[in-house]
């Protein structure tokens, strides 16, 4: 699944070349996603000009002077600008025509959204509970030391609250607890103030190593400009169960925690 610096990467890849077009046409070829297009989408965009492009979480906003057009790329999609009017693929579901560009959704899975909303962007119900983005002044060891009083829960599975915090996916989480040298398995309350300073310092850390290598290219994810990330071959732990530690040649291990696939070293995490 594309993760905040996959989406990061693309509206950094896209805002310079749209923000400023105006939509010429709209054309919804599969409405079907995780939440059905809305039908009104040409009338409510033909003729606007896209003023900014900004990123919430994992979500792409592309704001227009009357509302707000949502975009996630679920497990599998990617937003690409091409030139012209190539033939689409079979998975080019939704596409923005700015004159003789376009920006087409492609989403093997449809597991993506698209969708308008009117009214500050705090109050779409899939925003407003959304948690501090990793970037902002607001995350720190503090504010996750204090969230994480009293909860049994592992570490690896509070950083992925979204309520806490942002975009720091399943691949992300492993590679900053792996960094920071916190077992997976640790319940949230347990650590301390300092540790979950060292533990944020690392997190801001991986996530910007991940955007200045393009993402990660897992499954189909590519860059707006329809380039894959290299940031997987950096990889200390994710992906690598049996393989040695690149710190103590340990064999890295897996478990499954909510679900997700988990890796560590045991030397090196504790």
């Amino acid at each position: 699944m594309p993760e905040l610096p996959e989406v990061e990467v693309t509206r950094r890849g896209i805002s310079p070349i749209l923000e400023g077009a105006i939509v010429t046409a709209v054309i919804v070829r599969n409405p079907r996603l995780r939440w059905p297009v809305p039908a009104d989408l040409q009338d409510r965009l033909i003729g606007q000009v896209i003023r900014r492009i900004d990123r919430r979480a994992k979500y792409l906003l592309f704001n227009f002077d009357h509302g707000t057009l949502i975009v996630h790329l679920g497990m599998s999609g990617s937003l690409r600008i091409v030139e012209g009017s190539p033939p689409p693929g079979p998975w080019d579901h939704v596409e923005l025509v700015f004159g003789h560009r376009r920006l087409r959704l492609r989403d093997p899975r449809r597991f993506g959204a698209v969708l308008w909303h009117e009214g500050p962007i705090e109050s779409h119900p899939l925003i407003g509970h959304l948690g501090v983005e990793p970037f902002s002044p607001a995350f720190g060891g503090a504010l996750l030391h204090a969230q994480s009083r009293g909860r049994r829960s592992a570490v690896k599975v509070f950083l992925m609250d979204n309520t806490i915090a942002v975009g720091i996916g399943n691949i992300y989480a492993n590679e900053s607890l792996y960094r920071a040298g916190i077992h997976p398995r640790t319940a949230a309350g347990r650590i301390t103030l300092g540790r979950y300073e060292r533990l944020c310092e690392r997190i801001r850390e991986t996530l910007s190593a991940a955007l200045s290598a393009g993402g990660s290219s897992l499954r189909d994810f590519v860059g707006g400009d329809g380039q894959a990330g290299y940031f997987q071959q950096s990889y200390t732990v994710y992906g690598r169960e049996g393989e040695p530690c690149r710190a103590c040649s340990t064999p890295v291990r897996r478990i499954v925690q909510g679900q997700r696939s988990t890796f560590f070293c045991v030397r090196c995490q504790h």
